[in-house]
């Protein structure tokens, strides 16, 4: 792995392509909260996988959206998903990987980022998470199903940019906790997101979160 660092052109130009935008996960929240930065992009053409052992969110939302993005080869393509979305949360023991397939020489690159693993969870204010599946052990607290999703007042509400029909189905609760989550998202963002103990690493082949 070092010596393809340190003399393969092609691992040089991944990484200079991958590596901030794993950053700016951490890095959005900031522009998001001074209002720098639209909440709505268009999404790349890799969905991601994340792990928790446990999510403490409260205020949430749930509705249906649609992503729009790219493929990996550059044609236009559109996401159904699940915008979960809470006004502040908690997160325990966080995985989430990344592969980039065919990459000349080296095959598969898989990028890992884990945080949140020691005493101190990390935390996040306004975070929306954009799910295309979702496979946990869930408890919800007063909840709503079943309400317009722009009366669901108990989380943040419809993210800026957001295409989802206001009208369409939501549920909210007052707060939920999250265990053995795994799932795949096409996008995240937060007002803020504090990554305690952040570890990032790349290495070759398929190597996932789950």
């Amino acid at each position: 792995m070092e010596s393809q660092v340190r003399g393969g052109t092609r691992w040089k130009r991944f990484a200079v392509v991958m590596v901030p935008s794993v950053a700016a996960t951490a890095a959005i929240g900031v522009a998001l909260a001074q209002g720098a930065l639209a909440a709505s992009f268009s999404v790349s053409g890799q969905s991601f996988k994340v792990t928790t052992e446990r999510l403490d969110g409260k205020g949430f939302v749930q509705y249906g959206a649609l992503d729009s993005g790219y493929t990996l080869d550059g044609k236009k393509t559109t996401h159904p998903v699940a915008v979960s979305a809470f006004k502040s949360a908690t997160i325990k023991g966080l995985c989430q990987s990344v592969v980039t397939p065919n990459i000349p020489v080296l095959g598969s690159v898989s990028l890992v980022l884990k945080a949140g693993g020691g005493e101190t969870p990390v935390e996040a204010e306004n975070l929306y998470i954009d799910v295309e599946d979702l496979s946990a052990d869930a408890t919800f607290r007063n909840i709503d199903i079943g309400v317009a999703a722009k009366d669901a007042a108990k989380g943040p509400g419809i993210q800026k940019g957001d295409t989802a029909n206001p009208y369409g189905f939501a549920q909210q609760a007052d707060s939920v906790t999250l265990t053995d989550v795994k799932q795949t998202a096409w996008a995240t963002t937060a007002g803020t997101f504090k990554l305690s103990g952040l570890k990032m690493s790349l290495s070759t082949g398929v190597k996932e979160c789950y």
